[in-house]
């Protein structure tokens, strides 16, 4: 059963994607989505086994690699770590599939598209149940694969192409940080198996010197594992590819941004918490970075005009949180929240799509507007999901959010009280967009085409059913599992995240101020009315809004934030330019066709031509056999031991003056 859940996405992919043609785009999709569904069935019977019962499983399969000390099977462990991951997956992956039956209904290629969501949702699951980090590095690049086939599905489209380079370009920055990690992980343990790395971490005490400066390995390690992180969880610096892969279809945003590829980094933290725990100095970088990112993001989704740009932002901040509550030793929190961000996620993602598909593929919501009497049942959805986004109480959102702000403030350190003001602060933002895409999408005037108007028509069966189970997981998984997931008292996680003792600060959290536990509602509330007032109520438009976009401070703050703190055109102006420029002054000019032409076989072809010395080819048969005769002859006297070095060289002087001489003769 174990290894039929990772197989079947696999069987469904090969299916759709070898034998399309033949079976059909409904057949296609029919057969890919069963698969998915049967693999969702077996995730959740794993589910009870491994996390409620509390049996893991570990397959070992077959050798792969066997060389000296180096030790890499096929191997696979279900914990419970994993096993969260394989429902999160499995139920994301299988409601996109259905989802995208109606949604890509009428694109010719659908069985290619069928057949790239299932072996994206393969390598995903090869990713979670890998037991050492060859075999996850294995899926880490399969879905680095798979997602830019997806974005870039619709081949023909110019910004798609662009999207998907550069998603594959920026995560390769990340992936070559995680190689160098995993090489540093042999470097040290001498081995690639997760049970032996973590056991042994607790008693490495390792240093390397780089340039006299003494690192412990530890660190570095984690360091380096973030790297990783970063490019594939888009985290600041790394980031600037996810807005950008809006461009692939809605079904791939909703897969890549709810369940799959982003979410990736996240799990990779939470699998190496024993090496984490014993890098203090690593946690306090990522804590950091955390913050930043989740502030970042939602800074920048608060002028942004794309309906799945802002959405798209939602996810890099939310992604942000995640990662400080791991920075702060809180694993089992920073999974839980992943957890349920993946069902209100998916559920705006997908109810954007539908609202894409009503409004004849029309994304900027400054067009939309007035569409909750013609939209109800998606407005419904898309209010659910971003309440469930902002943290409202008792929604699913308000279960991990908060708890992740308060351990922040428990923490009593630097970096977590850091974590905590910005992550308070980028709970206020994040109200604030998600409130104006209700008002701008649903709630305020309408802005649309009168063509687009006339033809709008809610959600249709295969649309509107997938929305229906993400809806209730975004408003009753939070509650039914925070008692099960989180607190000092939960041993479900059991041996898969650990947690040094002097880092566990669920009961401080307890008692930390009522003020500080209020303060992320407050924001919340408050971002809603500013929302409000900015975008809907006509006088405070009139009388402050219009003023202020107008005048020159204004409109810098509004170039800012939208154009995304000007990440892309420093990138550009600043790294890829000059970079080009190097590659065709210097690389392409000078080296390639300069110094190498000259030093290489060209440049010793012309200089051997223009010479005397090809006068030495006369074309006559008896003049080779003579200078065979000659060379062999003194082939045969330069190796005899007992001939002075001086006769040798006098020899090689006459041997070049009288084949000189020779060619001479011929000439004349």
């Amino acid at each position: 059963m174990y290894l039929l859940l990772v197989v079947f996405p696999l069987f469904g992919s090969l299916f759709a994607g070898l034998l399309g043609r033949y079976l059909g785009y409904r057949g296609a999709a029919l057969i890919s989505t069963f698969c998915v569904f049967s693999s969702c069935m077996l995730s959740w019977i794993a589910f009870y086994e491994v996390g409620l019962s509390g049996s893991p499983c570990y397959i070992k399969l077959a050798p792969w690699f066997h060389s000296e000390m180096f030790d890499a099977s096929w191997g696979f462990l279900f914990d419970s770590l994993t096993v969260v991951m394989l429902i999160v997956v499995t139920s994301i992956s299988s409601l996109v599939h259905l989802y995208s039956i109606s949604y890509m209904g009428e694109d010719p290629h659908l069985p290619r598209f069928m057949s790239y969501l299932s072996i994206f949702t393969f390598f995903m699951l090869v990713l979670v149940t890998a037991d050492n980090f060859i075999q996850m590095f294995l899926g880490w690049e399969g879905i680095g694969l798979a997602s830019y086939l997806l974005i870039n599905f619709w081949v023909t489209r110019l910004q798609a192409s662009k999207a998907a380079i550069k998603a594959m370009l920026v995560n390769k920055v990340g992936d070559f940080g995680l190689a160098l990690g995993i090489m540093t992980i042999f470097l040290t343990f001498k081995t690639v198996d997760y049970t032996t790395v973590f056991a042994c971490a607790s008693s490495t005490s390792l240093f390397i010197s780089f340039f006299s400066v003494k690192i412990d390995l530890l660190t570095l390690i984690s360091l380096l594992l973030f790297v990783g992180v970063v490019g594939k969880s888009s985290q600041i610096g790394l980031h600037t590819w996810l807005p950008d892969a809006m461009e692939g279809p809605t079904p791939v945003s909703a897969l890549i941004h709810a369940a799959t590829l982003v979410t990736a980094g996240v799990f990779l933290m939470a699998r190496c918490s024993p090496i984490l725990e014993y890098a203090p100095d690593a946690l306090i970088v990522i804590t950091v970075m955390g913050a930043c990112t989740s502030f970042l993001a939602a800074t920048t989704g608060i002028l942004q005009n794309d309906l799945k740009r802002v959405i798209a932002y939602s996810t890099c901040s939310q992604l942000g949180y995640m990662v400080f509550a791991c920075g702060i030793s809180n694993y089992s929190v920073g999974i839980f929240h992943l957890m349920n961000h993946a069902f209100f996620k998916a559920l705006l993602f997908l109810s954007a799509g539908s609202i894409i598909h009503a409004l004849a593929d029309e994304q900027d919501m400054r067009k939309m507007g007035g569409c909750v009497q013609l939209l109800p049942y998606t407005y419904g959805m898309v209010l659910i999901g971003s309440m469930s986004l902002t943290g409202f109480p008792f929604l699913t959102g308000f279960y991990s959010k908060d708890v992740i702000l308060e351990l922040a403030y428990a923490k009593y350190t630097v970096s977590g009280n850091f974590a905590y003001w910005l992550g308070s602060l980028s709970v206020f933002f994040t109200s604030y967009y998600s409130f104006r895409l209700l008002y701008m999408a649903f709630i305020g005037p309408v802005n649309g085409y009168k063509s687009s108007m006339k033809q709008i028509h809610d959600a249709g069966p295969l649309l509107g059913i997938p929305l229906i189970p993400l809806a209730l997981g975004s408003i009753f998984i939070g509650f039914l599992g925070k008692d099960m997931m989180i607190g000092s008292g939960s041993h479900f996680w059991g041996n898969a995240l650990f947690t040094l003792p002097q880092n566990s600060i669920f009961i401080e959290s307890e008692y930390i101020p009522q003020e500080v536990k209020y303060l992320p509602l407050v924001l919340t509330l408050l971002g809603a009315i500013v929302a409000y007032l900015i975008n809907i109520s006509e006088s405070f438009i009139l009388n402050i809004s219009y003023p202020f976009i107008i005048s020159n401070f204004g409109r810098l703050f509004y170039s800012f934030f939208n154009k995304r703190w000007l990440f892309d055109k420093v990138y550009n102006e600043f790294i890829a330019k000059p970079f080009m420029q190097f590659g065709y002054e210097v690389s392409f000019k000078a080296l390639d066709k300069g110094a190498i032409e000259i030093l290489g076989p060209y440049g010793i072809s012309k200089m051997i031509t223009n010479s005397k010395v090809s006068k030495l080819q006369s074309g006559f048969i008896y003049h080779y056999a003579l200078i065979m005769l000659i060379g062999l002859t003194f082939l045969i006297y330069i190796s005899s031991s007992d001939t002075p070095a001086c006769s040798k060289t006098l020899y090689v002087i006459y041997l070049i003056t009288f084949l000189f001489f020779n060619s001479f003769l011929n000439e004349e």
